[in-house]
């Protein structure tokens, strides 16, 4: 039986996230859904539920495509 041919790849190389992509996202003023999604946010990190914080973060970057 023959060996199978084995390909070496060079490792992937990630970027880190920029600044941006860290920071909490603005809420667009005089935007209903903005608001919620900020007072959400804000309660969520208040109680340290930091996953909730996060997917606010996500629906507010998505919602701006809407406005």
């Amino acid at each position: 039986m023959t060996e199978p041919t084995r390909h070496s790849t060079p490792p992937l190389e990630l970027s880190l996230p920029t600044e941006a992509e860290l920071s909490d996202p603005t809420p667009v003023e005089g935007c209903a859904g903005c608001a919620e999604l900020a007072a959400v946010r804000g309660r969520a990190r208040t109680g340290g539920d930091m996953t909730t914080v996060s997917d606010c973060n996500v629906l507010m970057r998505r919602h701006p495509q809407g406005h």
